[in-house]
């Protein structure tokens, strides 16, 4: 159960910071590297959420 928080927790955090650099912090230079980040932590959440769904973990 705590991994599907922490996997939910992460997920949202991504969406977060990449609703930030598509809105407010659009002309930001450090932006795509904020988006890089965020897709990061979106393939570490899809990571997770499968070796859960898969037994790994």
């Amino acid at each position: 159960m705590a991994l599907w928080l922490f996997c939910a927790a992460v997920a949202l955090s991504a969406t977060i910071i990449l609703f930030l650099t598509l809105g407010p912090l659009k002309a930001a230079q450090n932006a795509g590297t904020l988006r890089i980040f965020a897709f990061v932590q979106y393939a570490a959440a899809a990571l997770l959420a499968v070796a859960r769904v898969s037994g790994v973990a």
